[in-house]
């Protein structure tokens, strides 16, 4: 026979109390991890970041890769990325370029589009060095120190990405400085890159403490 007990007046609300209470708790929890995490790695790289003109003289900049277009072009994204490592390259604050990305992505091959731009734009093939499995930020920073022996150089990224870049890089053995990108964006796209970039800090800091 099915169970017709009844939970005694009240106790649902108390339980939905309860979950909510709880709920509520680790909602803040998260926010605190996501917020303590950014402030962190801001502080980690404190010093390290500039613009384009007051970047330091280094042997490498650092492309991490992104979205490209249905055509195979570097989106807006990526675009500012390299026109900032095009400038270095000509005022002479750089002698070469490391293009590190997916180069089997699902929006294409990101190394074969940000080699193609360089050269469009006038910098000498000779010039360009290239990574095709720096999938993550991450994974371009270590490739970059074992793979390539870098020691010094500069990371171009957005405002929002430069700080977790350079703090990685730093960790893999890079005396990295980060050199911050204009993106002429879609609002909804900086909002979305924004965002990800929060969320992403506490991932990155894991990985800091973990060394």
């Amino acid at each position: 026979m099915a169970d017709d007990r009844k939970l005694p007046s009240g106790s649902g609300k108390r339980w939905t109390r309860r979950l909510l209470g709880v709920t509520a708790v680790a909602a803040t929890g998260l926010v605190l991890v996501v917020v303590g995490s950014n402030v962190r790695l801001w502080m980690v790289s404190a010093g390290h970041r500039f613009g384009p003109d007051a970047a330091p003289t280094v042997p490498v900049v650092i492309v991490p890769g992104a979205k490209v277009g249905p055509d195979g072009a570097p989106m807006a994204y990526l675009r500012g990325r390299l026109d900032v490592a095009i400038e270095l390259l000509e005022s002479g604050k750089a002698r070469e370029i490391l293009v590190s990305g997916d180069a089997a992505g699902t929006s294409g091959d990101e190394i074969a589009s940000m080699t193609q731009y360089l050269v469009e734009h006038g910098v000498d093939p000779a010039l360009v060095r290239s990574d095709g499995e720096g999938l993550s930020t991450r994974a371009t920073c270590e490739r970059a120190k074992r793979l390539f022996g870098i020691d010094r150089a500069i990371i171009v990224s957005q405002y929002r990405h430069v700080p977790r870049a350079v703090a990685l890089c730093r960790a893999e053995g890079i005396d990295a400085d980060g050199v911050t990108a204009d993106c002429d964006c879609r609002r909804t796209t900086l909002i979305r890159n924004n965002i990800r970039e929060w969320l992403a800090a506490p991932k990155a800091i894991a990985a800091l403490i973990g060394r």
